[in-house]
């Protein structure tokens, strides 16, 4: 991951990060919406992202997934992945996540999350380790203090997942 516009003395290290919160649209997903006939919204996930989150969670590291929109394959998805906090139509993200990370005893500072648009410009700047997708919008992008080399919903996140990995002394596989 590349640096981004923060500095790095304003950010946790990765190796004190114990709660990931993930963004979807954009992030796990490539941004694009899908309906299907009956209006149902479709989704397309990384199988690799899903693998690298499948070793964070065996790594000990905490996952949430917290979205402002609604869609069925998120929880499809979430459940495969083991991934048990899952929030779906969320106006106020720092609300969401702060009683997430209060819930599980872990400070603010010691949780990350990885993001790609302006809405997300108040939980950046609320965690400890804010993390950009490669296509992020400028303004999240300078917001970062990481910013991921490859796209959302094309490895940005397995990317995160192998940084998390590598400072926690484990070998992604």
């Amino acid at each position: 991951m590349n640096p981004g516009g923060r500095s790095p003395a304003q950010s946790t290290p990765l190796a004190g990060i114990r709660l990931l919160v993930l963004d979807v649209d954009g992030v796990l997903t490539d941004g694009r919406l899908y309906f299907g006939a009956e209006g149902e919204a479709l989704k397309v996930f990384h199988v690799r992202d899903g693998h690298g989150l499948k070793l964070l969670q065996g790594s000990g590291l905490q996952l949430a997934v917290v979205s402002g929109r609604r869609a069925t394959a998120v929880d499809v998805r979430m459940r495969e992945l083991g991934i048990g906090i899952v929030h779906q139509g969320v106006a106020d993200k720092v609300a969401t996540v702060t009683a997430i990370a209060t819930a599980a005893g872990i400070p603010l500072a010691a949780v990350a999350c990885i993001t790609d648009d302006t809405t997300d410009l108040p939980l950046m700047a609320a965690v400890g380790l804010a993390v950009a997708v490669a296509d992020a919008h400028p303004t999240v992008l300078a917001a970062a203090h990481h910013i991921t080399t490859l796209p959302g919903g094309q490895g940005a996140v397995r990317q995160l997942c192998d940084a998390l990995l590598a400072v926690r002394g484990e070998m992604p596989s």
